[in-house]
């Protein structure tokens, strides 16, 4: 059987998939229980501190960055051990669901739980992370990209709409065994694929192998270095922006679908179903060309583009905040922003990936996404805060301001051919 270095489908596929693993939990978590809850009665402040204990767990996914780059040397490969590990242990949290019998009255344990699946689904999502920069070719990053955004998203349809109608129909149990299932099957799914043809299907050994300079380095060795490409400016103002957006278009989303459904009138299993199927057809569909306009246009250039026209897309609907009545007019807003936040992710993660010392690299790529990812949980608490005392609408057009200021910082920063690339070299 192939393995991943050696084909381009496999490593298609491979990537596809591992996200699919992550999406789902996400999409069940984020979308399917955040809005059950708030159709629940419970309220915004409430749900926007499940949401963002939820996602905590992924701000604080740099530590195993560190972790994942210095011990790399197991005969089943350099990071296939860590991606296996992690995705067993997320499945036994997943399995921890099966307790909770009513989530609304057990809105704590159904935190803890989700929070305990969250650490161990943060490792696989650094150890995945830097499987990629380690055996997809520069050439083939944008279009693994779209794969691994396209997995994501498909997995969020799966945990939101399609897990949204479990729970109607079957109750919170049976939604929590069928993700389960799928987890289950995907992990047995990772123990036939292998990086290179030399590696063990299953070992305990160590390898022998020639490393290049820094692999074998000390803890400490690792983070100097992890902090001088941080802090490198090429590098700074990049992530800088791309963590504004970030925030923001997490804010705008979650507070327009509070105001869809609590004064709305909508109920939440709409709002799942509908931003699980149209928004994931569309958002897919779009993915892939994005995935390979990055490769053709090149990456910083593509996300000075998308930023450009989200900010302005953002501001517009936001001034229009009295259409969000019309069904027609809302539902435009939910497959729009879900597609919107799908192609800035692909026109920002090889940009960033672009950035990293290879000695470093899962650490540095993992601790822009923690970043990102504590930018995202800022964004729900956030909303929690702002939703009782301002206007959507308003919110939204603040929303759409940041995004435009960031990507005034996007447009003077160097391109990833100058001195962003040397980064790259360097490693």
């Amino acid at each position: 059987m192939p393995t991943l270095t050696q084909s381009k489908s496999l490593r298609y596929g491979t990537f596809f998939y591992l996200y699919v693993m992550q999406g789902l939990p996400s999409g069940f978590a984020l979308t399917t229980l955040t809005n059950y809850l708030a159709g629940r009665g419970l309220s915004a402040a409430d749900i926007a501190r499940f949401g963002a204990l939820v996602g905590l767990p992924w701000g604080f996914k740099f530590i195993w960055g560190p972790l994942v780059d210095r011990y790399q040397h197991s005969a089943m490969g350099r990071r296939r051990p860590w991606v296996l590990l992690a995705q067993t242990m997320a499945f036994g949290a997943s399995l921890g669901l099966l307790l909770i019998t009513d989530p609304v009255q057990e809105l704590n344990t159904l935190t803890i739980a989700f929070v305990l699946h969250g650490v161990f689904a943060s490792l696989q999502d650094v150890s995945v992370d830097a499987l990629a920069i380690t055996v997809v070719p520069e050439g083939e990053r944008g279009r693994v990209n779209a794969l691994m955004k396209g997995g994501m998203i498909t997995g969020q349809a799966l945990g939101s709409a399609g897990l949204a109608l479990v729970l109607s129909q079957a109750g919170f149990q049976t939604a929590a065994l069928l993700q389960s299932v799928v987890l289950g099957g995907l992990l047995l799914l990772t123990l036939c694929i292998r990086e290179e043809p030399s590696h063990a299907w299953l070992s305990l050994r160590a390898r022998l192998i020639k490393t290049e300079k820094g692999e074998s380095a000390s803890l400490t060795v690792l983070l100097r270095t992890l902090a001088r490409a941080m802090l490198a400016r090429p590098g700074l103002q990049v992530f800088l922006a791309v963590a504004l957006i970030f925030l923001a278009e997490r804010l705008f989303q979650r507070v327009f679908t509070l105001d869809l459904i609590q004064r709305l009138g909508w109920t939440h299993t709409a709002v799942s179903v509908l931003g699980g199927t149209y928004g994931t057809l569309l958002a897919v569909s779009v993915a892939l060309v994005v995935g390979w306009l990055s490769d053709r246009l090149g990456a910083l250039p593509l996300l000075r583009m998308v930023t450009l026209v989200m900010s302005l897309c953002v501001l517009g609907y936001s001034l229009a905040g009295a259409q969000w009545m019309n069904p027609v007019v809302a539902t435009g807003g939910l497959v729009g922003r879900q597609t919107f936040e799908s192609v800035f992710s692909i026109a920002a993660l090889p940009v960033l990936m672009s950035l990293c010392q290879r000695s470093v690299a899962g650490a540095q790529f993992g601790f822009y996404m923690a970043l990102s990812n504590q930018a995202d949980v800022v964004g729900i608490y956030g909303s929690g805060l702002l939703y009782p005392h301002v206007p959507a609408p308003v919110v939204g057009i603040g929303c759409g301001v940041v995004m435009a200021l960031a990507g005034l910082l996007l447009v003077s920063a160097n391109r990833p051919t100058g001195r962003i690339a040397v980064l790259t070299k360097r490693g």
